[in-house]
C-alpha cells in the first residue's frame, strides 16, 4: 500500500470553502454545486468515501448524490481538517497539525483545549486566520460548542447557530436559507462518534449510516429547489478493535513526550536522541507504519506546501508513526485513547478518501 498525499492544490477539502467563498467552482465540484444559488455545505464528520461505497444499499438518499472522492488533510483527524475546511488552508498554514500536539513543553488537546497542567494557551496563539475567508457564514453546530475554545480557533468570525437534535439542525438550515443566506455551513458528528465507540462491523455502525441518510433526506426535503446540498467530509476511519492498539515500550527510553493520534502518533525525543528514535522506530514498526521523521514528514509536503514556520514545526513531532495496518499506536500519558475501536489520522486510503456529493433541494 501506498501512502495518499492530500491534492491541497485540487480536489481536496481545502479548496471547498475558498470556491464557494469567492469562486470560481472548479470542475472537481459535483455538478449540482457548480450552478449558482444558495449552498448548504454539510460536514458529517467520519464519513470516508470507502465506507459510503460500501454501505449504497443503506444510502438511498446520500448515495444518489452526484460527486466524487477527494482527499482531506494530513494528519486526518478532526482537529486538523475541520480548521482546514474553514480557513481554506492547509495544516501547514494555520498551525492545527494534530488532534494533539506539542505547545512548548506541554501537549495541547486541541478539541478539548486543555493541557497536560500546564498553561492552557488562547486559541488566536495557535491559530489566527478567520474560518470563511472572513465572511460571517453562519455555523449550525451542536449547542453545546457554542463556548469551546476550539470552535474559537476554527471558527472565528462565524455566526454561531446551535442545535440539539437532527431535527432542529435540519430546520435552523431551513430558516436560514429562508431568510435569505446564501451559504451556510452544518456540522454533524454521530457517524464519527459511533464508529470510535463501536467501530465499523456491526449494526451500531450501520444504524447510524441509516440515520444519517435520514438527516440527510431530510435537509434535501428541506430546502427548495435552487438550493444546493454539498456534502462531505473530514475523515474516513480504520477499524482497530481492542486487539490493535500496539505498546510503544521498546521506545521508552528515548521519547519525551508523546502527542498525535493513535494512528499518526508523533514521538518527541529525549535530547540528542533523535537519530536514534528515528532508527529504533523504524526497526520496530516500519512493518506496521510509514515511520518518517519530521524534516521527512515537513518537506514531503504532508502537512501542506511551503515552509512551516518555527513555531509550527516544533509542534510536530521529531518521528511520526503513521500506521498501514488496522493498528493505533498507544501514548502511554493518554491511555484512555487506546478504547477507541475504529480510528483515523493516517494516510491509508480508508482515512484520506472524503466524499464531496451534491443534489438539489426537493422542498417548496
Amino acid at each position: 500500500m501506498e501512502p495518499v498525499a492530500p491534492d491541497y492544490a485540487g480536489a481536496s477539502i481545502v479548496g471547498v470553502v475558498p470556491a464557494l467563498v469567492r469562486g470560481p467552482r472548479p470542475p472537481w465540484f459535483p455538478e449540482p454545486a457548480r450552478e449558482p444559488g444558495p449552498v448548504v455545505l454539510l460536514l458529517i464528520d467520519g464519513l470516508g468515501w470507502t465506507s459510503l461505497e460500501a454501505h449504497r444499499s443503506l444510502l438511498p438518499r446520500l448515495g444518489a448524490l452526484e460527486g466524487r472522492a477527494i482527499t482531506t488533510v494530513a494528519p486526518s483527524t478532526t482537529a486538523s481538517a475541520l480548521t482546514s475546511l474553514a480557513t481554506g488552508m492547509s495544516p501547514a498554514e494555520h498551525g492545527i497539525v494534530g488532534f494533539r500536539m506539542r505547545m512548548d513543553r506541554a501537549v495541547l488537546n486541541v478539541l478539548r483545549w486543555n493541557t497536560d497542567g500546564a498553561a492552557v494557551p488562547d486559541p488566536f496563539t495557535v491559530q489566527r486566520h478567520d474560518g470563511f475567508l472572513g465572511r460571517p457564514v453562519p455555523v449550525v453546530t451542536k449547542s453545546e460548542f457554542r463556548t469551546t475554545k476550539f470552535t474559537d480557533a476554527h471558527l472565528r468570525g462565524t455566526r454561531f447557530v446551535g442545535w440539539q437534535t437532527t431535527a432542529t439542525l435540519v430546520q435552523q438550515c431551513r430558516r436560514l436559507i429562508g431568510a435569505g443566506e446564501q451559504l451556510l455551513y452544518a456540522y454533524y458528528p454521530g457517524v464519527d462518534s459511533v464508529a470510535h465507540e463501536f467501530g465499523l462491523h456491526d449494526e451500531f455502525f450501520r444504524a447510524e449510516l441509516v440515520a444519517t441518510d435520514r438527516l440527510v433526506g431530510d435537509l434535501l426535503d428541506a430546502v427548495p429547489a435552487n438550493v444546493t446540498v454539498l456534502v462531505t467530509s473530514d475523515h474516513g476511519q480504520v477499524h482497530i478493535g481492542s486487539a490493535g492498539w500496539v505498546g510503544l515500550e521498546p521506545l521508552r527510553d528515548l521519547v519525551d513526550v508523546y502527542a498525535g493520534d493513535g494512528r499518526f502518533r508523533y514521538l518527541y525525543a529525549r535530547r540528542g536522541a533523535s537519530r536514534e528514535l528515528l532508527a529504533a522506530a523504524r526497526e520496530e514498526y516500519g512493518h506496521q507504519a510509514w515511520v518518517m521523521s519530521r524534516d521527512e514528514l515537513v518537506e514531503g509536503g504532508w502537512l501542506g506546501p511551503g515552509p512551516l514556520r518555527a513555531s509550527v514545526r516544533r509542534r510536530v513531532g521529531d518521528v511520526v508513526l503513521a500506521a498501514h495496518e488496522p493498528v493505533g499506536f498507544v501514548d502511554p500519558t493518554f491511555p484512555r485513547e487506546a478504547g477507541l475501536v475504529a480510528g483515523h489520522g493516517s494516510l491509508t486510503p480508508d482515512e484520506m478518501y472524503v466524499p464531496l456529493v451534491a443534489g438539489r433541494g426537493t422542498g417548496r
